[in-house]
């Protein structure tokens, strides 16, 4: 049995550029989840900033901290399978408080 890529994978001349169709399938993925992650954060920094504006319990606005810094953590993990190391630009663009980037990769008790 041959495998034959699809059409729209013909412009990128597979053969003669050295892409295989596992490696551009691979890099479609981490894009794509990369993306989902993306999305995750912005609705985590979205509810924390909602709670803010707001009045509640401190320890609703610790579970909003916590669920954040775990969603962000994330986030960079996946942006570092993604050849994008510096992670600046990141915190710039999503608005990640500080307080939440103090909390990345603390593992805490359930």
């Amino acid at each position: 049995m041959t495998f034959r890529p699809p059409q729209s994978l013909r412009r990128f001349d597979l053969a003669a550029k050295g892409v295989n169709v596992l490696e551009y399938e691979l890099m479609a993925e981490r894009a794509d989840a990369l993306g989902r992650h993306g999305l995750k954060v912005e609705k985590a920094i979205a509810a924390l900033n909602a709670f803010d504006r707001g009045c509640g319990e401190p320890a609703e606005r610790q579970r909003l901290l916590d669920e954040a810094a775990d969603v962000v953590w994330a986030f960079l993990i996946q942006r570092e399978i993604c050849g994008l190391r510096d992670s600046r630009d990141a915190v710039r663009r999503y608005g990640i408080p500080k307080e939440v980037m103090a909390r990345l990769g603390i593992v805490r008790k359930r």
